[in-house]
């Protein structure tokens, strides 16, 4: 029988300093999943200000509760807070304070968010005081000046884009406040075989949607603070987006009673029927659209503007096109929609159901923790 020189768990010569074993450091360096997750992520890290703005990152990237429960943590938010504690251990503050000093706040949106609604209230004024060859020129540099002053208005504060949208979806819009001003106008005279102008001008529903600019700033703003709020008491991603769901119906239907009673004082003022169904819709649609792109979702709303205009000009179109001989089934649709619920039943449908999708969008998205994270964490 032979016996071993050196037993395996015989100790080290003295003054003998054993080298580590290179297998187990490297396994022991796998096996922090954290470690290669924080590397993977550096760059949102070092830029977030906090450990919320890393949860939300990490939902934008795919990483979820089930995903945090695996690498032994009980939700994404704890998961955040080790790995914002680990990179602040490598020496990460000094882009987090740039970081911060980014996204400090901007008083003056909520002073330029009045912008629209007062040169509405100019040009409404000019309209009824002119008469003649005045009024086509008040009109027109009314329609050229709200363009600037819009862009102005929603290039900073809780609407601002950043520059995602798209030039169809800004020229579908611009069309679906144009056929606001005049299209029900066209739409009766060309129905009544009549279709060459003047026509009458909605300038009540379309001051109304100006002037509601501003409730339109603050409900988003209001949405963005009380989420950011939830965003830090929550304790994971399913409790953040049942927290999150009613405060976005709380502030769309705020915004539906600003503009409601908006609405209902233009229409008294100016002497014209209020549009509550088409103007309406219309309102809910463009700021269901804003606060989507703004928020990083643009993709939808794109298309969903662009649909809701292409039906208004469908009708207009068919109704236009019946007068050709042997056309005249093209308008049957729209007639029969008007003669129930009037003019106003074709902006009121086609804009109501793209709200409609919208909000079933903004619900599935405008919940998640990575919609409230700034740009650089959350794309």
């Amino acid at each position: 029988m032979t016996i071993d020189s050196a037993e395996p768990d015989a100790p080290a010569a003295p003054g003998h300093r054993s080298e580590p074993d290179r297998t187990t450091t490297g396994r022991r360096g796998a096996a922090d999943p954290v470690k290669a997750l924080l590397h993977r992520h550096r760059e949102l890290c070092a830029r977030a200000v906090d450990p919320l703005e890393i949860a939300a990152g990490l939902e934008a990237h795919g990483v979820t509760d089930r995903t945090a429960a695996r690498l032994r943590h009980r939700d994404v938010f704890s998961l955040a807070e080790e790995m914002y504690a680990r990179a602040a251990h490598d020496g990460e503050e000094g882009p987090r304070a740039e970081a911060g000093a980014r996204t400090g706040p901007r008083p003056w949106w909520a002073v330029l968010a009045l912008a629209p609604g007062v040169l509405g209230a100019a040009v409404v004024a000019g309209l009824r005081l002119t008469d003649g060859q005045a009024r086509p020129a008040v009109a027109a540099f009314g329609a050229l000046a709200l363009v600037p002053v819009l862009h102005l208005a929603f290039r900073r504060g809780p609407l601002s884009t950043r520059h995602r949208t798209t030039a169809p979806a800004r020229a579908w819009t611009c069309w679906l406040l144009a056929y606001a001003l005049a299209g029900d106008g066209l739409l009766s005279a060309a129905r009544d075989g009549v279709p060459h102008g003047p026509w009458p001008l909605a300038t009540a529903p379309v001051l109304a949607l100006l002037l509601a600019c501003a409730p339109a700033a603050w409900c988003a703003h209001l949405f963005a603070a009380r989420a950011r709020r939830r965003l830090t008491a929550s304790r994971g991603l399913e409790e953040f987006a049942a927290a999150v769901r009613p405060l976005l119906f709380g502030a769309l239907g705020l915004f539906a009673a600003a503009l409601c009673g908006l609405l209902a004082l233009c229409g008294t003022a100016l002497d014209q029927p209020p549009a509550y169904a088409g103007a309406g819709a219309l309102g809910l649609l463009l700021l269901l659209a804003r606060l989507l792109t703004a928020r990083g979702f643009p993709h939808v709303p794109g298309r969903v503007l662009t649909a809701a205009g292409a039906a208004e000009a469908l009708a207009l179109t068919s109704v236009l096109a019946a007068r050709l001989p042997g056309c005249s089934f093209l308008a049957v649709p729209v007639d029969r929609l008007a003669a129930a619920a009037g003019p106003g039943a074709v902006p009121a449908l086609a804009c109501g159901a793209g709200a409609l999708v919208l909000l079933v969008q903004a619900a599935r998205t405008l919940t998640r923790a990575s919609a409230h994270a700034p740009p650089c964490e959350a794309s």
